[in-house]
């Protein structure tokens, strides 16, 4: 009996406001915009999810097999090119950011003479189609001897690189009040003193972002591998894009190999996509 008087008693504010109809109205719009973002998920994921499935199935019985990802290992040197890929791309992140984070931090809070033609060539840098400057640095590259080097591709990438890391840096240490510099100023600490104790820190999620464009730039890049690289080694993308048969007997065994490629790339993603997105608009904010 007490426990049917003590269940029989007036409802809680929270249970009765769960029974209005508005509440369950609105936690259906709110689901409204997550279902549409699961249908396209689905629809953009399915043709990858497919394929990766496929490299496992035989053409036309679908009976079980790693027979693809034999073929692709046995042709190209899979982890090594990766080896390459990721030594290549860790080299031009760390040449980029020290090269881009203080002119980024130099641009946005010390003023010099024309700095903004600085900042307008940096952007101005960014527009130009990579295509259409390949075959004169390729020349000036043969004259200098650095064609068929690894340190010479990380040169172009580098110098391809830095445009993007100023214009993002400028933008994210103008957001940063003058006053925390300022203060640093004040307590004895001069420019370089602040810029690595107070601005540098305050910095991370503008350098994550450049990181990580550039950690993906490097890797999923051909063209630039292509022609720069020594015939010794290679990027993952070079091998296999050189994979025998490519366009006709081993398209599944291409696939084996692009889906294991893609894995360091998903990864770098999923532990800076936060960064990643906010990111996204600094370019935007003043």
């Amino acid at each position: 009996m007490a426990v049917q008087a003590a269940s029989s008693g007036p409802p809680t504010p929270a249970v009765v406001a769960s029974r209005r109809p508005g509440t369950a109205r609105a936690r259906l719009r709110g689901l409204g915009p997550s279902v549409v973002l699961l249908v396209i998920s689905i629809v953009l994921l399915y043709p990858v999810i497919d394929a990766a499935v496929g490299t496992f199935l035989t053409q036309g019985t679908g009976r079980p097999t790693l027979g693809y990802w034999r073929q692709a290992f046995a042709a190209i040197p899979v982890f090594k090119d990766m080896g390459v890929s990721a030594l290549l791309a860790i080299v031009v992140v760390a040449f980029v950011l020290l090269v881009a984070t203080p002119c980024g931090y130099a641009l946005a809070k010390l003023r010099f003479r024309g700095s903004g033609v600085v900042f307008l060539v940096a952007v101005a840098c960014m527009m130009i189609p990579i295509e259409s400057i390949l075959i004169p640095e390729y020349i000036n590259f043969v004259r200098l001897g650095l064609v068929g080097t690894l340190w010479g591709t990380a040169l172009v990438y580098i110098g391809m690189g830095i445009p993007f890391g100023v214009f993002l840096t400028t933008n994210y240490f103008r957001n940063i009040p003058d006053s925390l510099i300022e203060a640093a100023l004040v307590d004895g600490a001069g420019n370089v003193a602040g810029f690595w104790r107070v601005m540098l820190p305050l910095a991370r999620p503008a350098l994550a972002i450049v990181a990580v464009m550039q950690f993906l730039g490097v890797w999923n890049d051909l063209l630039t591998a292509l022609l720069f690289m020594p015939q010794s080694v290679q990027t993952i993308g070079v091998g296999l894009a050189g994979l025998p048969g490519t366009h006709v007997a081993n398209t599944n065994a291409l696939v084996a190999g692009s889906v294991l490629s893609a894995v360091p790339p998903v990864l770098v993603y999923l532990v800076f996509q936060r960064y990643l997105i906010s990111g996204l608009t600094l370019g935007a904010e003043k």
